[in-house]
């Protein structure tokens, strides 16, 4: 009763201070301190230990003192919940949930300085899309990612590439000519390019969408003849692969990976809860 509560905050709050707050609970110390409690409740093992190593009243005496550690803990669990439960709702969230960020699936959080986004820069929701510019599931999400951003002023919006040139041969070069494109200030424009021209995406068709975006096409030719911008598109590749997406599109709002459809309804309202969930805990 005493052993679990103490193991588990201690450790966890050790484990916080050791790493600076990098490796933090998900909810608040309180909330830390009532699962410690409830798992004083521990009484199947301790039944099956005391009855192979004890007999006659000493195994009744260790089944007692199991049991009433059961109904000790279960009691002190419900004092703690109750107790904060009476405080106000501000500081009870605040005891429960704390400041901790939720956990999340994006193992790579959004760079404002390095990841392409659209929406203001401090939205409260970031919804984040791994995709591939010859890939039609991609293509059928791309306005729907309009329309978001057209009824939510407060969203932001990334796109990390991520070419399936098993399935797309044209995807990596074309990942690469939008960072070719990044590279002169016009990532957006071609973005916006390659997706309304998913089935021309050969190389000179590339360099005549830099033509007509006014780029330096001799620069840009250079840079997909070199594969100048290859690593930059490893880098979304490898942090698709440290999240666990393995098809595209696949989104993630708030670091939270969307499970479902990605139609407007559906996604709207994905968006709305993550904005509830903020409000909640601010």
């Amino acid at each position: 009763m005493l052993g679990k509560p103490v193991g588990i905050f201690g450790t966890a709050w050790r484990v916080s201070r050791l790493s600076r707050g990098r490796l933090r609970p998900p909810v608040g110390w309180l909330a830390v301190a009532g699962g410690g409690t409830i798992a004083g409740i521990g009484f199947a093992v301790s039944l099956l230990v005391a009855t192979l190593a004890f007999q006659g009243v000493q195994l009744e005496e260790a089944k007692l003192g199991v049991l009433s550690a059961a109904l000790c803990a279960s009691l002190l669990t419900w004092l703690l919940f109750r107790t904060t439960g009476r405080l106000s709702p501000g500081r009870r969230a605040r005891a429960l949930l704390a400041g901790a960020e939720p956990l999340v699936d994006l193992a790579v959080p959004v760079d404002p300085r390095h990841d392409h986004t659209r929406g203001p820069v401090d939205a409260p929701v970031t919804l984040v899309e791994y995709g591939d510019f010859e890939c039609p599931y991609c293509g059928q999400a791309e306005p729907v990612m309009r329309e978001l951003l057209a009824g939510f002023g407060d969203l932001r919006y990334v796109w990390r590439h991520l070419p399936l040139a098993d399935v797309h041969p044209n995807a990596q070069l074309a990942a690469e000519a939008a960072e070719a494109a990044a590279a002169q200030g016009a990532f957006w424009p071609m973005h916006d390019l390659l997706f309304a021209h998913q089935d021309e995406l050969a190389p000179r068709q590339l360099v005549r969408y830099a033509q007509e975006l006014g780029l330096d096409v001799e620069r840009f030719r250079a840079d997909l003849r070199q594969h100048t911008q290859a690593p930059r598109v490893a880098e979304d590749v490898d942090s698709a692969d440290l999240s666990g997406v393995s098809g595209t599109p696949t989104f993630f709002i708030n670091g939270q990976r969307h499970q479902g459809a990605y139609d407007i309804g559906t996604l709207s309202a994905a968006v709305r809860a993550a904005k509830a969930r903020i409000k909640a805990l601010s």
